[in-house]
């Protein structure tokens, strides 16, 4: 029923097509293969397979590469949760996923929600989720090796943009707060995915986290 609830909602939206639904995590997997949406919605709990691991598999690349021209089609996943289950939300977030909605969120916050991920960003912007993610931060030791050396890439530019994307701020805010024109901070925000070969904002506060670069708390 909630389920169904949540489709009309979308549905609704006449720069929204459902184009379809599943019980559960495996066959969620195989309608996402099969239908290959731009934005997956998927619950943390679920039977047969939980959201972690279907978003694990939706979002793994292909096997062996796979066909070009359908292997590389890689839905956005956007995670439903409640806050008994924030460790799936930061292991989801590991796995690619392009952030997570809590479910007791207004209607209109879901619909926002599905447009912010469909257009490429990262769904970060609450303070909840920044809170949430610093907690599943703090119970891990910072990043050692491979993820600290990755930063070396980096200019002293985009790590300074790093280190306040991982704090949650936004463009705009960034662009404030180091006295920049919001399009250049957007050009050193790409550079740092393309760089990190990371996917999103998601992957890039994770990935600020688990290198120290950002201590949770500071």
């Amino acid at each position: 029923m909630v389920r169904a609830g949540f489709a009309a909602l979308l549905a609704a939206q006449s720069d929204i097509d459902v184009v379809g639904e599943a019980p559960d995590g495996a066959q969620g997997v195989e309608l996402s293969r099969r239908t290959r949406p731009d934005v997956v919605l998927m619950d943390v709990r679920m039977p047969e397979m939980d959201g972690l691991e279907a978003a694990r598999r939706i979002l793994a690349p292909p096997p062996g590469g796979g066909d070009t021209a359908r292997g590389d089609h890689r839905p956005r996943v956007l995670m439903l949760t409640t806050f008994d289950v924030d460790d799936y939300v930061y292991e989801a977030l590991r796995a690619g996923a392009s952030g997570f909605l809590l479910k007791d969120a207004p209607p209109a916050d879901l619909i926002s929600a599905v447009r912010v991920v469909a257009s490429g960003d990262a769904l970060l912007a609450p303070s909840v989720t920044r809170r949430l993610i610093a907690d599943f931060a703090r119970q891990r030791p910072a990043g050692r090796g491979r993820p600290a050396l990755r930063l070396k890439a980096l200019t002293e530019r985009e790590t300074e943009v790093l280190t306040l994307v991982a704090r949650g701020l936004s463009n705009a805010e960034i662009a404030s707060t180091l006295v920049l024109a919001e399009q250049t901070v957007k050009t050193h925000v790409s550079r740092v995915l393309t760089k990190l070969d990371l996917r999103d904002r998601a992957q890039a506060v994770v990935f600020a986290y688990e290198s120290g670069l950002v201590t949770p708390g500071e």
